[in-house]
């Protein structure tokens, strides 16, 4: 008997703000069927709980610790969770499935490096990598 594929762990971010035009109906539908589709996937083991985040924050630099200036409205990051996939392209696919995105936001998935940070190495932290 061979074994299934190992799964690797993606994050998933959820950004953006509703659609202006939608209502609050609207807009619950769509929660409370991405809670249906998250309690799936989690029942599947293809993904992990994860949080909403609150509104409060704060923004920590070598300049110290400011309120601000934070990222645009388009890019203001609701909350994260993680999906169990076999690659890159699945987990998109999994994540394609929110009913949430539907209604103005969007996900950003990416592959959790297991391996250290190191300065010897190309990371997403490194000056032009995602050029």
């Amino acid at each position: 008997m061979t074994q299934p594929p190992a799964l690797s762990e993606f994050l998933v971010i959820s950004r953006g703000q509703w659609d202006a035009g939608r209502s609050p109906e609207e807009i619950q539908d769509a929660i409370d069927r991405f809670y249906e589709w998250h309690d799936r996937l989690v029942a599947a083991g293809r993904m992990k709980p994860g949080q909403r985040l609150a509104r409060e924050r704060r923004m920590v630099s070598r300049q110290g610790v400011t309120d601000g200036p934070f990222a645009e409205a388009r890019e203001v990051v609701g909350g994260y969770w993680f999906i169990l996939a076999a690659d890159l392209d699945e987990a998109a696919a999994l994540v394609a499935g929110n009913p949430c995105l539907a209604c103005g936001l969007s996900c950003e998935v990416r592959p959790v490096e297991p391996a250290r940070a190191s300065a010897w190495r190309a990371s997403c932290e490194t000056p032009g990598h995602f050029a």
